[in-house]
């Protein structure tokens, strides 16, 4: 069986289907145009699945920095009612 691409299982549901379109045209070729390619073709799948993850990495990542974002705000919050309830308290002895 010829090496192609698709063998190789370096190409997954994360490949995005221009890419994938691209590999099946590719194995549709004659050997020498195949093998001659199929390098620099592996590695721009690779290089696009790995971008791909990066970017559902950042993604997560600023997902979870609103949700800190939101609790800090509610704690700065509660803290500041906290205070102004404390100071109004001391001001209310003061008054006595």
């Amino acid at each position: 069986m010829p090496n192609t691409i698709g063998s190789t299982n370096k190409v997954n549901d994360e490949t995005p289907v221009e890419l994938q379109e691209m590999v099946e045209a590719i194995n549709a070729l004659p050997a020498r145009y195949r093998d001659a390619v199929t390098p620099a073709l592996q590695r721009v799948v690779e290089c696009s699945t790995r971008r791909r993850r990066i970017l559902n990495l950042v993604q997560e990542a600023l997902s979870q920095l609103r949700l800190d974002m939101k609790y800090l705000i509610f704690d700065l919050e509660a803290t500041r009612r906290e205070r102004d309830s404390f100071r109004e308290q001391l001001e209310n002895r003061g008054d006595v």
